[in-house]
């Protein structure tokens, strides 16, 4: 039986139209198979050779490949120095892992409000929620978009506080004219599917520090080293090691690695296509005064791994809910990004409460995440596009 749209009639699309996808070409499967064959299938050459590119790329002076976005950020607060007691800054609007990275270290964290323009952590707020007991921030480039980071450093350094950028969302992003990757104390990368590149998994953290460096190698891998200048006893033969701290397993395999290598071959390409959907978008949405656009700061120049659309309920007859179905209707599978945080059970048993970020919860309560990535085709945006403007239409009051 063939489904009926929200008019009884057909729907935009035949095909559902998903609202992130990876991109796979023959050359990365390539380079997985020839890892494959390889006498290294994890703690090889592939892992360094990608550490290296991620720093041609960001400008980072070291990067460090681990096992997903959320060891990145699990290292990073042990390399800052968070531990039991701490408080840790964040935002509410952010995959859980943003704000779990305080917990794992037995640190709470605090959660400041967004920018309601741009959905990004506000320093301001920050500002606010700083007390003696702050260790670090974890400022998340959200939809790709970077956090105004001059206001932020300019913060934390005036303050004694570590700033982690949680890049997620933001490779091939750049603000003034730097990589990101290259400008806060410690910076994150995903390589999830959804994400700009992916490894199918895998993650990285990047900085100028030689200091947090030597500590994200050691976090990585079970706190153990081979470097003489750290051990702390008197080698016993070539084969010796020492572990002295105490870490996890959060290696990145070759395979992996070759594939996000052979991914950033590409990143320019997907770069400039993901930032020509926004565009369009963007004109397209202009003309419909039933719905807003995210604001960008002019410093950053944002390679898109979201685009959000914010719903301005009171010119419409439905609730953001009764909108995502329609748009599913249409074969538009849409998503939310994301709960605010500390909403989640976890967090409420913990004694986080509605209302510590009013901006960030009316976000939550207008907003979309519409499909965006690099192999939609032209027909494929004009869909969206109609689908958006037949809701719209429908449900305008």
């Amino acid at each position: 039986m063939e489904k009926l749209a929200i008019d009884g009639g057909k729907p935009v699309r035949e095909k559902k139209l998903f609202y992130g996808h990876q991109y796979i070409d023959d050359r990365d499967i390539e380079a997985v198979v020839e890892v494959l064959k390889s006498d290294y299938l994890t703690c090889g050459p592939k892992i360094t050779e990608l550490e290296k590119r991620l720093c041609e790329i960001t400008g980072a002076k070291y990067a460090v490949a681990v096992s997903n976005g959320t060891a990145a950020l699990h290292i990073a607060c042990q390399a800052a120095g968070v531990r039991e007691g701490d408080e840790v800054i964040t935002t509410p609007i952010t995959f859980a892992a943003s704000a779990n990275c305080a917990l794992y270290c037995g640190a709470k964290p605090v959660f400041a409000d967004i920018n309601e323009r741009t959905y990004n952590i506000d320093p301001d707020s920050v500002m606010a929620h700083i007390t003696e007991k702050t260790r670090a921030v974890v400022a998340v480039d959200f939809t790709g978009q970077a956090v105004e980071l001059d206001g932020l450093q300019e913060l934390t350094k005036e303050k004694g506080i570590v700033l982690i950028e949680d890049g997620a969302h933001s490779i091939g992003t750049k603000y003034k004219d730097k990589g990101v990757g290259s400008i806060a104390d410690m910076t994150t990368f995903s390589f999830h599917p959804v994400k700009t590149v992916t490894g199918g998994e895998g993650g990285a953290v990047l900085t100028n520090s030689e200091e947090y460096y030597k500590k994200l190698l050691l976090y990585r891998a079970h706190g153990i080293t081979r470097d003489p200048s750290l051990m702390e006893k008197e080698s016993h033969g070539t084969w010796y090691y020492e572990q002295i701290s105490l870490g996890m397993n959060y290696r990145m395999t070759d395979i992996q690695a070759a594939l996000i290598i052979s991914q950033l071959d590409k990143l320019e390409k997907f770069s400039k296509r993901r930032k020509e959907i926004v565009a369009r978008y963007n004109e397209a949405f202009q003309e419909l005064p039933e719905i807003t656009v995210q604001a960008e700061i002019p410093e950053s120049d944002t390679t898109r791994h979201l685009y959000i659309l914010r719903l301005k309920l009171d010119k419409l007859k439905v609730g953001r809910k009764e909108f995502f179905d329609a748009m599913a209707a249409e074969n538009i599978c849409c998503n939310v990004h994301y709960i605010p945080v500390y909403y989640h059970p976890y967090y409420e048993k913990l004694g986080y409460q509605k209302g510590l970020c009013p901006k960030a919860e009316t976000l939550y309560e207008e907003m979309m995440s519409l499909p965006l990535y690099y192999s939609m085709t032209d027909q494929d945006v004009e869909d969206v596009i109609q689908g958006v403007r037949k809701v719209v239409e429908s449900y305008r009051k």
